[in-house]
């Protein structure tokens, strides 16, 4: 094996540049992922190949700090058009992902002159390059969603079909949005997916020229056709982390879960907010199995992302979720089965800040 003390210092300043442009980028995305984001997954990532490639071998780092020429630097004073533009955080981003992905190649070339002449084999510097591309891609997608994931507050009101007895999807949507409603999702177990599809596309309209999000339940094809803000899942359903590897970048996922394994599950796959419960008994569904407000306490600790919390909230006990620590919380019966849905939205929504 090549020592330290045999290379060159061409090849030296080579290896200590691009070690830390690497370490530089990876400390600005891990700061993004961390603070900006509060992603704990990604930022483990970052932080597990940050210290994959940098070596704490004393006898190497002095050779590398050793080689150092700043001020012989010709690279330092050249400017290239364009470089000192304003950055939005998106593409400030894709600029020291690339940054780390360019000097991770150059590491894993300059291990592999003379033999291994690093500490770090050239496969690790291989490995984290390529782990970098799907990080850059994620991070990139979670900015993207960053300002939907806000939005999950306060009443979402779930639009379902066989509770409508008969009134108009689009109708009952406007009542509760003026109502104060922000998230929209609509549930549909029965209707062919043909005749769902226009009354969907009509109801992501209106939520679009009212600033509300419209979320479409289990059907992710309906929902790439129409666009839709988000989907939701349940357990039984598409699993997260394929829905996330279909759905647009920019497509919140929303995921149920009624344990804290399940949980942290969805989030580690990809979920940008949760649907805990149920809570307390529920009409629009049979047999359900009541998990309470302790539990979600419990879950809304164990993440980092919204959760809605569902199952038979009502004006009577929409403080008690609230207190439990829920961002959100869903409702059908207490809006659809009210005789002016907007005015049970405005009394619930009251209830739940107040």
């Amino acid at each position: 094996m090549t020592t330290p003390e045999s290379i060159s210092p061409q090849t030296l300043r080579i290896i200590d540049a691009s070690l830390n442009r690497a370490a530089e980028g990876l400390r600005f995305l891990e700061d993004t992922a961390r603070f900006l984001l509060n992603d704990a997954g990604l930022t483990t990532q970052l932080k597990t190949i940050r210290h994959l490639i940098i070596t704490n071998e004393w006898q190497f780092q002095r050779q590398l700090i050793q080689s150092r020429d700043a001020q012989g630097d010709v690279g330092a004073r050249i400017e290239v058009e364009g470089c000192q533009d304003k950055k939005s955080l998106s593409s400030a981003i894709v600029a020291n992902s690339r940054r780390v992905q360019e000097a991770l190649r150059t590491l894993e070339e300059a291990a592999k002159i003379e033999g291994n002449i690093l500490p770090v084999s050239s496969g690790r510097f291989e490995q984290a390059r390529f782990e970098m591309y799907t990080i850059e891609k994620n991070l990139l997608a979670r900015l993207l969603r960053q300002d939907k994931t806000k939005q999950i507050k306060g009443l979402y009101a779930v639009i379902d079909t066989q509770s409508l007895q008969g009134r108009a999807h689009l109708e009952i949507t406007r009542q509760v949005i003026k109502g104060g409603a922000r998230i929209i999702q609509l549930r549909d177990k029965h209707t062919s997916k043909r005749d769902l599809l226009p009354i969907a596309q009509a109801m992501q309209n209106l939520c679009t020229e009212q600033n509300a999000l419209f979320i479409m339940n289990d059907n992710l094809d309906i929902a790439l056709a129409i666009k839709a803000d988000g989907l939701h899942i349940g357990q039984e359903d598409l699993p997260v982390n394929v829905a996330r590897k279909l759905a647009p970048m920019d497509m919140l996922i929303g995921c149920s879960a009624a344990t804290i394994q399940q949980a942290q599950q969805a989030v580690t796959d990809g979920a940008d907010y949760l649907g805990v419960g149920a809570m307390f008994p529920t009409p629009s569904k049979q047999d359900v199995e009541i998990i309470g407000l302790e539990l979600l306490r419990q879950i809304k600790q164990a993440i980092s992302v919204p959760v809605v919390a569902i199952g038979g909230i009502n004006i009577n006990n929409v403080s008690e979720v609230k207190k439990a620590g829920a961002d959100s919380f869903a409702v059908i019966g207490a809006l659809l089965g009210a005789d002016s849905p907007e005015k049970a939205a405005e009394a619930i929504i009251k209830n739940f800040e107040g």
